[in-house]
Order: C-alpha cells, then structure tokens, then sequence
C-alpha cells in the first residue's frame, strides 16, 4: 500500500511541476508576443514616415525620396503592419494559455499562425533588406547608384526600420520553440 501511495504523490507532483513550467513559458510567450509587436508596429511607422527631401541647384528642383517610391518598401510596411495586428490579436490566445495549462489545440493554431507570419514578416524584411543593400552600395552592373551619400537620414531611418524587424522574426523563432516546447510537455 505504501508504495503505491509513493507512486500517486510522485505523479502529482511530477503534474504540478509541468503546469508550472507551462504557466511560466505562458508568461514568457505573452512578454515576447508584446515586445515582437512593439517591434513590428515601430518598424511599420518608421518606414512609413520615411522621407527626405534634397534641393538640386535651385530650390525649385528637389529629389525626394520616400518609402513608396519601392514596392519592396511598401511591402515590408504592409507585411509589419498585419503580423503587428496579428501579434495585438493572438495576445489574447496568449491570456488564455496563462490561465488554462490544458490548452493543446489552441497553441496548435498559434504555432501555425505563427509560423505563417514569420514567412510573411521574413519576406517582408527580406524584400526591404536587398533594396537597403542597393541604398547603402548601388550596383555597377545595372547603373543603380548609391543614394546614401546623399539621403543619409533617409538611409539611416529604413536601416534602423529592417533592424527592429529582423528582430521581431527572432522572436517569432522564440515563439515558436517554446510553443513547441510547451505542447511536448504536456504528453
């Protein structure tokens, strides 16, 4: 009898150490989910509020360059804009996981999920990575000169923008480890 009592406390405990590790990955995904979206709402703004403006001989003809003179630039806007939406919206998944350890089909969806919005955020700063490249380099081969020298603001403003989001797709990697982490805890 007395074994089989050892046995039915060592399982409890061994189920109250697992709903505590999944409560403190919870916690630790609904922090990283906060500052991922920080991260890609800033990213988002600071592209799209990206302008400069140069006068050329006279002050009645100005180069300007702007994020939407690129697609690849408004992509990567688009691309920040909805996972940042997404990020706000999956916090409440997010909640629900701090509260309920047993919540196996709804860390399946954000897994998911958030494995589609790293591809679309992945692209998204990819696409604005290479025509950063071209700012900072310009190529030779096709006459694309580099516009740094002369939109340094504009340069340093869309690098710093490709920064914050590469940084939100290392922590959508994080997110999705521990959700993996968390689902095979609980078999």
């Amino acid at each position: 009898m007395k074994s089989g009592q050892a046995e039915i406390v060592e399982t409890s405990k061994g189920v109250q150490k697992s709903g505590l590790m999944s409560r403190r990955i919870a916690i630790l995904e609904f922090i990283l989910r906060i500052i991922a979206f920080f991260n890609t709402i800033s990213s988002a703004i600071i592209m799209a509020t990206t302008n400069e403006t140069l006068p050329f001989f006279t002050q009645f003809i100005r180069f300007r360059a702007e994020y939407n003179d690129l697609p690849a630039l408004t992509f990567f806007v688009v691309a920040n804009a909805v996972v940042s939406g997404y990020l706000i919206l999956s916090l409440a998944l997010a909640c629900v996981h701090m509260v309920k350890s047993k919540t196996q089909n709804s860390r399946i969806l954000l897994i998911v999920l958030d494995v589609a919005m790293l591809g679309l955020l992945t692209a998204g700063a990819s696409s604005a990575a290479a025509i950063v490249y071209l700012a900072h380099n310009g190529n030779n081969k096709t006459n694309w000169f580099a516009i740094c020298q002369q939109f340094n603001s504009f340069c340093e403003r869309i690098s710093g923008s490709l920064i914050g989001s590469f940084i939100a797709v290392a922590l959508l990697i994080i997110l999705i480890l521990l959700s993996a982490i968390a689902l095979s805890r609980r078999h």
